[in-house]
């Protein structure tokens, strides 16, 4: 039983929202953010990565002078008349379209007793390190800023009412970024029609995490923080939910998630074929990039050469959910094994790329700095549901979501 409810937005005033909408704060650097908002005064960057508006930036982005810079921001918008609070309890419709490929997702509140009750399932480990930054800036704003991407699996009402109410009532944001996503949002205010939706989710058994477990993980302690310093707690105050877009699975698509390594681990190029071989079918394909169209097979690059992998039999355990995974399989039988990177979440040797940035990319890395490429084929979101529902752990860069999620465009504030 999972609950979904409706939230008091604070968001931006339809001429602002362009302005507002930022990447989250996670796919850039200091540096980077800093730059991209340079004649952007209400971007929400200002407030998610709150260490731009120091000059120098601090070498130590964590400092309480950041994080209340962040809550000064945040306030700012809504003084400024830039972001304003509903009056009412909705939830909102967000559609994104990229390269003609749409997803639409519902925002409102998930529990986080669902969370800990393990009702939101999760497929990733977090670190306290990033849980502690997030911790704090959801503390000291007093709101999530963020949204947690969720998935479910598709309903058929809840899909053919957000059809029906996309049809029928116009949309309060419809603006396409400067890297041609289209984003549009319809305010869903029908008490009756939330109602209905919210009992739709109350008997779906799981929701499941698709990105964002560090701000998922960070919102259920501050929430429970609370709730520490609030004894007589009731359970229906702000605090005991967060910020969340739910999307049913069938609108969702996982992209590649690829591997670019620094050296052979001082094989020989004909030694390290010859390892190759022991787990893997190799067929030489030419110097036009292979992209992988079926689980189990890689794209190898190694000086100037694609060839095409296929794991052999017994380099997987059909049965587990985990090992059959196409990164569980080029992890456990080549790049621990063969290259020696044993975790690859620390060693410098590796480095991944998002298939948003194509096979291209990976050519490029393999003619500067690195030695050997793969490419991999996506995981799907059955390989993501059924890990979660065995409360299993996906290896590290297993899943790459495109588009991302904008930030600023709800805010959910915890009193």
């Amino acid at each position: 039983m999972a609950i979904f409810r409706p939230f008091k937005a604070v968001r931006p005033i339809p001429s602002k929202a362009q302005d507002v909408a930022a990447l989250p704060y996670d796919v850039m650097n200091s540096e980077e953010a800093k730059e991209m908002v340079q004649s952007k005064p209400y971007s929400f960057l200002h407030v998610d990565k709150a260490e731009i508006d120091f000059d120098p930036i601090p070498e130590n982005i964590y400092t309480e002078a950041v994080y209340l810079k962040a809550r000064e921001n945040l306030d700012k918008l809504v003084t400024d008349g830039v972001c304003e609070q509903d009056k009412k309890p909705c939830i909102y419709i967000y559609r994104q379209i990229m390269n003609g490929r749409s997803q639409t997702g519902l925002v409102g509140c998930t529990a986080i007793d669902d969370y800990i009750n393990n009702i939101i399932k999760k497929h990733e480990l977090t670190r306290a390190d990033k849980e502690a930054d997030r911790i704090n800036h959801v503390d000291y704003c007093d709101a999530n800023t963020g949204p947690i991407f969720l998935t479910y699996r598709q309903n058929e009402f809840i899909s053919n009412a957000v059809e029906n109410w996309k049809e029928s009532h116009t949309p309060v944001y419809d603006f396409v970024t400067d890297d041609g996503i289209a984003n549009t949002v319809w305010v869903v205010d029908d008490e009756k029609l939330i109602d209905e939706i919210s009992n739709k989710f109350a008997d779906t058994d799981y929701l499941y995490i698709a990105d964002g477990h560090h701000r998922a993980a960070s919102a259920v302690k501050v929430g429970l923080k609370r709730r520490e310093q609030n004894p007589d707690f009731t359970g229906e105050e702000e605090f005991n939910f967060f910020l969340a877009v739910l999307f049913p699975e069938n609108e969702l698509e996982i992209m590649d998630y690829n591997r670019v390594i620094k050296d052979l681990n001082s094989y020989s190029k004909e030694e390290f074929i010859s390892k190759v071989e022991e787990s893997f079918e190799i067929e030489a394909v030419g110097k036009e990039a292979y992209k992988p169209c079926e689980k189990h097979t890689f794209g190898m690059l190694l000086d100037g050469e694609w060839y095409k992998l296929t794991a052999k039999d017994g380099t997987y355990d059909t049965n587990d959910p985990v090992s059959r995974l196409d990164v569980s399989i080029l992890q456990n039988n080549l790049i621990s094994p063969v290259l020696g990177i044993d975790d690859p979440r620390t060693d410098k040797r590796i480095d991944f790329i998002g298939g948003i940035r194509g096979l291209g990319e990976l050519e490029r890395r393999v003619n500067t700095d690195m030695k050997i490429a793969f490419s991999m084929f996506p995981t799907t979101l059955d390989d993501l549901m059924a890990i979660a529902d065995a409360d299993k752990i996906m290896p590290p860069k297993s899943t790459w979501f495109e588009p991302k999620l904008l930030s600023g465009l709800f805010i959910h504030k915890l009193k």
